[in-house]
């Protein structure tokens, strides 16, 4: 998803909404919780540049995202944006 500078508030509200249920039902229980608290975190405060990374984010594998967030495997380098290090740093609370 490139990012769109013309974006209407209601288009990004719309896009928010999406990329929040898109979080909460991954394929995974472990990353239907994890991704979900993220997104209920930060995804109100994302600007249209950081929206896209998170679309990009969610498009990778449940396993790569995973063993990222565990730190069983590196990132890497192409992968390793902003929005993907504060996902990283993100405490896990289940709710």
């Amino acid at each position: 998803m490139a990012s769109n500078p013309t974006h209407k508030p209601q288009d990004m509200r719309t896009l928010r909404a999406r990329l929040m249920y898109q979080s909460a039902h991954r394929g995974t229980r472990e990353m239907d919780l994890l991704l979900g608290s993220f997104a209920r975190a930060h995804l109100d405060q994302f600007n249209e540049s950081q929206l896209a990374e998170y679309h990009n984010l969610l498009n990778e594998k449940d396993n790569d995202l995973y063993d990222w967030y565990a730190g069983y495997l590196p990132v890497p380098a192409e992968k390793n944006t902003a929005v993907l290090q504060l996902f990283l740093a993100h405490p896990f609370a289940a709710s």
